[in-house]
């Protein structure tokens, strides 16, 4: 990042040596001071193909690699000193790690500006998630109709009005403030990616999001079940909790099976409301960027198509997909939850791409110029994260039986 993360407004960060691929997000070029990079007709030459194909190898040996870890790690670890934590790592923790190593090693070959067409992690991500829609039955999600929906709405307006005045605070860019608000308030990286389409964020500002919520996400799986017991929180208060805190839906399973069975399915139906109401956020967002914070003194107000312009559109498929495949197992029955593994089994894949490319894109001067202070505002968020939604979850769900 050639620029600090307290800069504000819409002054987009360039830096000369960026490579000519695709950004995780869209660049913001309504500054004249930017640029967009387009390959020429002499990049895209048999030579520019070459090194994309073997991007593309690096690329799927990495993830490849990440599923092989994925699922036999906890294997390798059971019986040993280190089976929780093994049981327990998630496969975004590999691909990114994965990523990073691979970055260090193309770098130092001095292929990484060559191959980095392949890092297609936009493309990646957004498959992925309009994949997840389809795990998201909303006939699942009126089994808990009520307090489910009650403690997303409130929770995700508490948490992300409070990260957002307190990174305004801290003097972060808006666009670093809208994607960690949308990062602590909803679903981690899935929301984050919503918001950095909706705003045009800097891939810069994605990479350092993603790894704030897999650091804290992690001891998060093992310190709320931990808490929930200490506390003597029912099973329901702390599969409420549990989902309304924990920023990745794999997180959340894991921390709700230590809890109990009956944690699992309530901190499972909690969270898939909450990924469901990440669609909303990101029109809201996308509406107030270029209503307000992108907006240029005396110019005429956007209209509906400059607001359909810049809506993540990957957001509508991730209602169809929801759409479809609950209409598909309202039909299909047992027989159709195999073809939704399926589904739900290709979206890991292709969500490995993405971070394993946000991995190999990272560069390390950039996150360091970030700052603590991103690091401050996302840990003071996580704990007010787990103060209000414990207080929502001990009065709507005090009653609960499943």
């Amino acid at each position: 990042m050639t620029a600090d993360a307290t800069r504000t407004g819409n002054e987009p960060a360039t830096s000369a040596d960026d490579p000519p691929a695709p950004d995780v997000v869209e660049r913001d070029t309504s500054s004249p001071t930017v640029d967009p990079v387009e390959p020429t007709s002499v990049a895209r030459d048999g030579a520019f193909w070459a090194w994309t194909a073997l991007g593309l190898l690096v690329v799927v040996g990495l993830a490849a690699l990440t599923r092989y870890l994925e699922q036999n790690v906890p294997a390798w670890a059971e019986g040993t000193a280190v089976e929780d934590i093994g049981a327990a790592v998630e496969y975004p923790v590999y691909a990114i790690l994965l990523g990073l190593l691979g970055n260090v090693a193309v770098t130092l070959l001095g292929w990484r500006d060559r191959i980095a067409a392949a890092f297609r992690t936009e493309f990646f991500i957004k498959t992925g998630l309009v994949l997840l829609g389809a795990s998201i039955n909303l006939a699942v999600i009126a089994s808990a109709a009520g307090p489910a929906i009650a403690q997303a709405i409130l929770l995700i307006s508490g948490v992300f009005l409070f990260t957002w005045w307190l990174a305004g605070r801290f003097g972060l860019d808006d666009k670093l403030r809208a994607l960690l608000a949308s990062a602590v308030s909803i679903c981690g990286v899935s929301a984050a990616i919503a918001a950095a389409g909706a705003v045009r964020a800097r891939r810069e500002q994605l990479a350092y999001t993603a790894s704030l919520v897999i650091v804290f996400a992690l001891p998060s799986i093992f310190i709320l079940p931990w808490l929930a017991d200490v506390f003597g929180l029912s099973d329901a208060v702390a599969g409420a909790w549990i989902g309304g805190n924990i920023d990745t839906t794999a997180a959340v399973t894991a921390a709700g099976a230590l809890a109990g069975e009956e944690a699992l399915q309530i901190a499972s139906i909690v969270k898939v409301t909450q990924n469901a109401l990440m669609g909303v956020v990101a029109v809201a967002l996308t509406a107030y960027f270029t209503l307000r914070v992108e907006r240029r003194p005396g110019a005429a107000r956007p209209g509906l198509g400059e607001l359909w312009t810049r809506f993540p559109k990957f957001v509508l498929g991730f209602i169809a997909a929801s759409v479809i495949a609950t209409w598909y197992l309202d039909g299909a029955g047992a027989d159709g939850k195999a073809t939704i593994a399926i589904v739900n089994d290709l979206r890991v894949w292709f969500l490995i791409l993405a971070f394993v490319s946000i991995g190999l894109e990272v560069r390390v001067a950039s996150l360091r110029e970030a700052g603590w202070r991103p690091v401050a505002v996302f840990a003071s968020a996580t704990v007010f994260n787990l103060a209000l939604a414990l207080a929502l979850a001990s009065l709507l769900f005090r009653n609960f039986s499943a």
